[in-house]
């Protein structure tokens, strides 16, 4: 018997259709003999309403009060597989954040998870029922409800895995696990048996959408074994075998296995939420870059990519990336705020480029990474503006029309295409 900590997102509990199937595939994993404890988010499009009725009263909604509002979501689709479940004849009890308890810190809107009293969950696992908690969601020391911003779903399956010792978190959405790529980019990506925490963290800060980037963290800090999955598969699931622990999604772990054995790379992601912020003519001289960046990180915007080019006469221009919604604030700031104050020549901005990135523990013992990417791309006319590197990843700026041949081109090139025919993916 194992403990198994379950979260569908708002996709699979997007109709009644598909919370009856989670019923179903829930009871499976019960009759198997497994405890279950199942995270759901708000039924598809629900917090987005909820968002859109606030934003009608207020540009910016009282974050106490929008807690208030957005949790709700999440309490009706708990109750509605606590439903499904009993109607399939198997006991199922749902609780809320403050019901279970999944106490946090105060902070409104991106609250984060203190500690979880896992008391109400045991009893009833202990009795035999399947439990299901509200994601997203959780209660500050003064009892007011919070939230943990979007994607927080996965932080609480996450967070409730560590808390009760679960031998596996699963997170089921529209995928059927961790791709090289997108498979919607390019139909030679493949699917990953497994990669590590650390990898995932990189790919989930670069672009990829399918976990949270808090709830790898969360995981790869109390060791809690995560395995991506679908939620439209209906295989025979809920055995939790051999065959099913080395077939079935994804698993993200610690284990970097044998170095012989390391893939180069693991996978290629981008994003296309940049923008790329261009101050030219600033004076060449310490705290140049200071005066810049500060007033910036003042105004809560978070910078990625820096290049300063080198000196003429006595200038030189600084460049930097920005999240594509943000563009328009930074450019306010550096206007108003920078601009005059340090003597720069000119402000440019442009929207239209994408990240695209290299990740794997592989080039800790592989040389050339960087050169077969630069090679790959110049093979292909594409023009490098902005480089970024770290121990396990390679980034680039690039025009954002040259992103589907970038990516198609370094997938062939670092050997990640598939063999047999061509990427299909559950619920696209």
């Amino acid at each position: 018997m194992a403990l198994i900590v379950q979260k569908y997102g708002g996709t699979s509990m997007g109709s009644i259709d598909r919370i009856k199937n989670v019923a179903k595939r829930v009871k499976r994993w019960h009759d198997n003999g497994h405890q279950v404890i199942v995270v759901v988010s708000a039924m598809s499009g629900e917090t987005n309403r909820l968002i859109d009725l606030a934003r009608q009263i207020s540009s910016q909604p009282d974050p106490r009060e929008y807690d208030q509002m957005v949790s709700t979501g999440e309490q009706v689709s708990i109750s509605l597989l606590a439903m499904a479940i009993k109607e399939l004849g198997i006991g199922a009890r749902s609780f809320t954040g403050r019901q279970v308890a999944i106490k946090t810190d105060s902070a409104h809107t991106k609250a984060r998870i203190e500690s979880i009293d896992d008391k109400n969950i045991r009893e009833q696992l202990d009795a035999g029922n399947i439990v299901i908690v509200a994601g997203f969601q959780g209660i500050d020391e003064e009892g007011n409800a919070t939230t943990l911003g979007r994607g927080g779903s996965d932080t609480t399956g996450v967070a409730i895995a560590a808390a009760l010792g679960a031998d596996e978190c699963q997170i089921y959405t529209d995928v059927d696990g961790v791709y090289t790529t997108d498979p919607r980019v390019t139909s030679k990506a493949k699917k990953l048996e497994k990669i590590t925490f650390e990898e995932m963290l990189e790919m989930a800060s670069l672009g990829s959408k399918i976990l949270q980037i808090r709830s790898v963290e969360f995981a790869g800090k109390y060791g809690v074994p995560l395995r991506v999955l679908s939620s439209f598969d209906e295989n025979n699931d809920g055995s939790f075998d051999q065959d099913f622990q080395d077939n079935v999604g994804t698993l993200i772990t610690i284990d970097e296995g044998d170095n012989m054995e390391q893939a180069i790379i693991s996978g290629i992601t981008f994003n296309r939420d940049e923008a790329k912020i261009v101050v030219r003519g600033v004076p060449d001289h310490p705290g140049i870059a200071s005066a810049i960046l500060s007033p910036i990180g003042r105004a809560n915007i978070e910078i990625d990519m820096i290049v300063q080019n080198l000196s003429t006469n006595g200038t030189t221009d600084f460049t930097f990336t920005v999240n594509r919604t943000d563009m328009d604030k930074t450019m306010k700031v550096l206007e108003n705020e920078v601009k005059d104050e340090i003597g720069a020549k000119e402000i440019l901005a442009n929207n239209e480029v994408v990240k695209v990135s290299l990740v794997g523990v592989g080039m800790r013992s592989h040389a050339g990474v960087a050169s077969l990417m630069f090679q790959t791309l110049a093979e292909n006319n594409i023009n490098i503006q902005m480089i970024s590197t770290s121990e396990i990843k390679v980034s680039v700026l690039i025009q954002e029309q040259h992103l589907e041949k970038a990516v198609k081109s370094l997938h062939t090139a670092f050997g990640l295409d598939r063999e047999d025919g061509d990427s299909t993916i559950a619920g696209l």
